[in-house]
């Protein structure tokens, strides 16, 4: 009943695509209609049908929420209304994209933000993405695809997700339905067609959806077979090392990824230089950023007898059972001046797997 108060979080359901036009937000919307002809209060909250006659076909009849209107520059957008729809309380609402960005001078800055916002007050939502949204995915999807995807979500906000739908299509499928016009306008299709949507590039975003949802899947149940919380683990813990370079987010990312077939805790450390540039420590800030979307702890160490020395005691003082590095930026001259650290960490550390990534 509208109105009514909720002591519980809403559950969310994702519906997780490989790419646009497979069909995520129709079957979204007709999971709304089921709702709606059950007699729940069912919502659309926010809808990007992006002109797709299938969409806005799947969309006749339901209920639409009105939009927040944001002035930005002179032009006003149009946001999901988070507070209106606390304030009515509606059993569920569709938020579609949630990879989304807000406009400047939102409440919050993403989507997925307004979605844990209306989950909190007891919301029931369901929601779009697609996978080469996620953050852990960036690089991969980037050297795949040759496409770097800059809207991203946590990996935290599909793990914590009370249902995955995967919406699939084969790449021949969803190839002759861009063709059609269905997805994008003739011009737009064609451009698509030979660059984002080949059949390599969707094979492998397919590749990469199945195997994504297979895995938080077997993970929420391995967790709940071992009496934990989803993904929730103490016998295994990642750590990786960056300095503030550009290949950092890489490693991190790599890292995440690893953490999470282990199940294990992500830990990302740098070791505290005496001087930093601005850039440097934009990237630094990037790094906890990327960390903290992949639930991970950022850590910044103060050195003490070098940077090699640094890190082998915090591996040792975290358990670590798995290390990550980049290979090294280090001259062969500077090396024997200063150490090889990936050298003296394999070395000195014990019952510890380490992974070097190439720079490459």
């Amino acid at each position: 009943m509208p109105g009514a108060a909720r002591l519980t979080r809403g559950r969310h359901r994702v519906f997780v695509g490989m790419a646009a036009g497979v069909g995520k937000t129709t079957r979204a919307l007709n999971g709304l209609r089921d709702r709606l002809e059950r007699g729940e209060d069912a919502l659309i909250g926010v809808l990007e049908t992006h002109g797709r006659a299938f969409t806005q076909a799947a969309a006749e009849g339901l209920p639409v929420f009105p939009r927040l209107e944001v002035v930005r520059g002179g032009v006003t957008l149009g946001e999901l209304d988070v507070a209106g729809l606390i304030a009515r309380r509606p059993d569920v609402v569709l938020v579609d994209e949630l990879a989304h960005s807000n406009a400047p001078g939102s409440a919050r800055e993403k989507r997925w933000m307004d979605v844990e916002a209306l989950l909190d007050a007891g919301v029931n939502v369901l929601s779009t993405v697609n996978v080469q949204h996620l953050e852990s995915l960036n690089d991969t999807v980037a050297r795949l695809t040759g496409v770097r995807v800059r809207e991203r979500i946590p990996d935290a906000v599909l793990r914590g997700a009370d249902e995955l739908v995967l919406v699939d299509l084969t790449p021949a499928d969803l190839r002759e339905r861009v063709r059609s016009g269905a997805v994008y306008g003739a011009e737009r299709a064609e451009h698509a067609l030979t660059n984002f949507f080949t059949l390599p590039n969707l094979t492998a975003l397919r590749e990469l959806a199945l195997r994504q949802v297979a895995h938080v899947v077997e993970q929420g149940a391995a967790g709940l077979a071992a009496g934990q919380s989803p993904g929730l683990s103490v016998q295994e813990r990642v750590v990786v090392a960056v300095a503030a370079e550009e290949t950092g987010a890489r490693l991190i990312r790599r890292g995440g990824q690893l953490a999470q077939r282990l199940h294990a805790d992500l830990q990302v450390v740098t070791v505290r230089a005496e001087r930093i540039s601005a850039e440097r420590a934009r990237l630094l800030d990037t790094f906890r950023a990327v960390t903290v979307a992949l639930g991970g702890e950022f850590i910044v160490l103060d050195p003490a007898g070098g940077v090699a020395a640094t890190l082998i005691r915090h591996v040792q003082a975290a358990h670590a059972t798995h290390v990550v590095l980049g290979e090294s930026s280090r001259s062969r001259w500077e090396e024997f001046l200063r150490g090889d650290i990936i050298r003296s960490v394999l070395r000195q550390t014990r019952n510890v797997d380490v992974y070097v990534i190439t720079r490459e």
